[in-house]
């Protein structure tokens, strides 16, 4: 997907689910490699914050390899 999107992140039981729709349209696809193992709502901020910019990135509509920062203490 390409143009001006959304992206939406929701975590629950240690998965975070990754949806992007087109802005201002009413449905909403689910990334390729969403669900994916996330262990705190904290941590599924981040990976929002990494999906953000892969899509900025022109990286496509795949959720990013992603592991919570180091330093952390996740």
């Amino acid at each position: 997907m390409t143009g001006n999107l959304t992206v939406h992140t929701t975590w629950a039981d240690g998965t975070a689910q990754v949806a992007l729709q087109y802005t201002g349209a009413t449905d909403w696809f689910t990334m390729a490699g969403s669900p994916t193992p996330c262990p705190s709502e904290e941590e599924s901020r981040e990976l929002h914050d990494a999906v953000v910019q892969a899509v900025r990135d022109g990286a496509g509509a795949v959720v990013p390899s992603w592991a919570p920062r180091e330093g952390t203490g996740h």
